[in-house]
């Protein structure tokens, strides 16, 4: 049975503590599941979020049933780091025809303006405790707090096991590979570039639902220069070593994104024939011990595993769609696949792929123009490669690919419809 998506509808991205600063991811997903449920009631949802709310446990019935939509359809929850909502399109594409299902809601938010602050452990265990003793006297305690009660994100949400940020780790691998400053600041410069050009020509125009005032994404900058992005400081290693900046990093970011998983089955009741949505060909996830090249570098073993398998060249891919997270994590992954010793050594794969088409990445705009919201990246970058897919001739291929904290990542093939 042949798995589809179909493009979905997003909130604008915009930065944190910036026009969506009063909103809570749930109140960010409400007008995107909305929007989509009127067009077709799905047999399930599958709704993710990276950074949880303390008073939130399910976010995809939450937030569906906030939108007050039929309490019969059932959500689940999925995670996957940065991966999240693709981790959960590849879940609902496997349990498509199973159950009754044949058409799947899914997607993401974040909303990085409310991030939840934790007490630490230990002194989050003797509140605990005493409010089920002496709840008055846990409120004393409480009131007695200060701020190195609490695991505060001054690192920007620092990998536990390592201690330390994704620029940090991404600086490692920048200094592994070699990734030039000057060659970061121009993947940055070329995303806001085609961020713009896909804004004016109308590229998102049926992709975006407009929430309050806003109607489009506010981060892509028209006046963005290779000058000023290499005026900015480094902001993870601030040595003269250092090569991240705001600039060629994606910036914290809130807003919600949604896709259509579908079988024929479902793509009927969307009223789509095949040959306009976009079939699911394979996908792969990657893991690998970061200890040595960087956190977000799975991807250059999961590339060219999923492109061998199906006997596919790097210039045989049409669309490339590679989250930046940061400019140096994707200069630094294609120069993995497109390594034959990295290859072997590190994919496993023993064919060169041959060299990367760059002038097909991210074409109408990357995560460091566009934004990136956890848990929304994923079916954000689905959407814009299938819709990109669509208005090519049939056969052509996409792949889309997400890094993830951990040492992991998810890559997806896609493939318009002969």
């Amino acid at each position: 049975m042949k798995r589809y998506i179909v493009p979905g509808v997003r909130t604008p991205f915009v930065k944190a503590g910036a026009e969506f600063v009063s909103m809570n991811s749930i109140e960010l997903s409400i007008p995107v599941v909305q929007a989509m449920a009127n067009r077709s009631l799905p047999d399930f949802v599958a709704w993710g979020q990276v950074i949880p709310s303390a008073n939130v446990s399910n976010i995809a019935r939450e937030a569906w049933l906030e939108a007050g939509l039929d309490p019969s359809v059932p959500g689940f929850s999925s995670i996957l780091a940065c991966s999240t909502s693709m981790m959960a399109v590849i879940q609902a594409s496997g349990m498509l025809g199973f159950g009754g299902s044949h058409l799947a809601l899914v997607g993401g938010a974040e909303s990085m303006s409310h991030v939840p602050i934790a007490l630490k452990p230990e002194v989050a265990q003797q509140v605990a405790g005493l409010a089920m003793k002496d709840p008055q006297a846990a409120l004393g305690m409480v009131n007695d707090l200060n701020a190195g009660h609490f695991n505060l994100p001054i690192k920007g949400w620092a990998n536990r096991l390592s201690g330390r940020s994704m620029g940090e780790h991404t600086e490692d691998t920048a200094k592994f590979f070699d990734i030039a400053r000057v060659d970061q600041d121009k993947i940055a410069f070329e995303s806001h570039q085609n961020a713009i050009a896909a804004q004016n020509a109308g590229f998102f125009d049926d992709l975006i639902v407009p929430l309050g005032d806003i109607s489009q994404d506010t981060i892509p900058r028209a006046d963005s220069t290779l000058e000023k992005l290499n005026s900015l400081s480094p902001v993870f290693d601030r040595s003269e070593s250092g090569t991240l900046t705001a600039g060629n990093s994606s910036p914290l970011t809130d807003g919600a994104a949604a896709i259509w998983v579908a079988d024929e089955t479902g793509l009927e009741r969307l009223g789509i024939e095949q040959q306009n949505a976009i079939e699911i060909m394979d996908w792969r996830l990657g893991a690998m011990d970061y200890q040595e090249e960087g956190i977000l570098m799975a991807p250059a073993r999961a590339i060219p595993q999923l492109l061998s398998a199906h006997g596919l060249a790097l210039d045989d891919i049409a669309v490339w769609e590679i989250h930046e997270a940061f400019a140096a994590q994707v200069l630094a992954n294609i120069q993995g696949i497109t390594d034959p010793s990295y290859l072997r050594d590190k994919a496993g794969v023993k064919s060169d792929l041959g060299s990367f088409p760059m002038d097909r990445l991210n074409q109408t705009g990357g995560s460091l123009a566009i934004g990136h919201p956890f848990g929304a990246t994923g079916a954000r970058v689905l959407s814009q490669a299938a819709k990109q897919l669509l208005e090519r001739t049939s056969g052509s291929y996409a792949v889309v690919s997400v890094c993830a904290d951990g040492g992991q990542g998810s890559v997806m093939l896609l493939r318009k419809p002969e």
